[in-house]
């Protein structure tokens, strides 16, 4: 039986990775040990291990932010963008691969200029259509941002995954009578499960932690998202980077823990969608 030998360069790529594991290591370390002390021991001794474990930064950090309040309005603005996202994304993406025509692929780079064009450039008239429309202060005001600057990249996603998928199952419950929208719901899209995971982990990880727009939109009206609440500890000229960071890991753990469930699919998805 053949064996593969164990060579420098083997080697070399072993401690190659160790060495870019222990960057990406480090911040996610910082943020953890900064969490647990107290600010003394964050300002002399910032890369130490804490001296005691105490959760009284996530006690300050929950009571002063009020983070209960503002890990309930990231819900709540997460899960509607996120379904608007899937319900549009999916639907707008089978419509651009089952339609062969000249014009489908136009439709699809018109939608990925989304993906090309900074959304900062159009920041001003976005306020001022939200002013306008009476949506600033509430949560739709970052449900609409949310929405818009997530579907570029999911339909290219779903548009991919589907030129992928022969289009067989549909087209035979077409002919047994379904209509073509009855046979996108009870047949191609249960079969777009992997590439679906993907889009709803991209969309609530990018929803989740905007911070721009809704500290644009949000700040000072009580409806803040939990980026926004936590800012509240950073100031001009004195930081609590130890209630900051307890704060952070607060927030990142209801995110963290949908990631890490749905990362296989997520993967799968990928492979899917990337391939049309």
């Amino acid at each position: 039986m053949n064996t593969a030998r164990y060579s420098i360069r083997t080697f070399g790529l072993e401690i190659a990775i160790i060495v870019i594991a222990a960057v990406y290591a480090f911040p996610l370390y910082t943020l953890v040990v900064t969490a647990f002390k107290t600010p003394q021991e964050a300002a002399n001794s910032p890369l130490a291990l804490p001296s005691t474990l105490s959760l009284s930064n996530f006690v300050q950090a929950w009571n002063e932010a009020d983070l209960g309040s503002a890990i309930l309005n990231s819900v709540i603005i997460t899960v509607v963008s996120v379904a608007v996202v899937v319900l549009v994304s999916s639907m707008a993406g089978y419509f651009i691969a089952r339609w062969t025509n000249r014009w489908s692929g136009r439709l699809l780079a018109l939608f990925l200029l989304g993906l090309i064009v900074p959304f900062q450039l159009a920041l001003i008239p976005l306020y001022q259509l939200m002013r306008d429309m009476h949506l600033l202060g509430t949560h739709w005001a970052v449900i609409v941002y949310g929405i818009g600057s997530n579907l570029s990249l999911s339909i290219f996603l779903y548009t991919g995954f589907l030129r992928s998928l022969g289009s067989e199952y549909e087209e035979a419950a077409m002919i047994d009578g379904a209509t073509p929208l009855r046979a996108f719901w009870l047949v191609v899209f249960p079969l777009m499960k992997p590439i679906t995971g993907t889009v709803l982990i991209l969309s609530a990880i990018d929803v989740w932690n905007a911070f721009l727009v809704p500290n644009l939109f949000l700040s000072g009206t009580g409806q803040e998202t939990i980026p926004v609440a936590i800012f509240s500890f950073v100031g001009e000229f004195a930081s609590q980077w130890h209630i900051v960071f307890a704060g952070l890991l607060i927030g990142l753990a209801p995110i963290l823990i949908a990631f890490l469930a749905m990362q296989q699919r997520m993967i799968q998805g990928f492979a899917g969608g990337l391939k049309g």
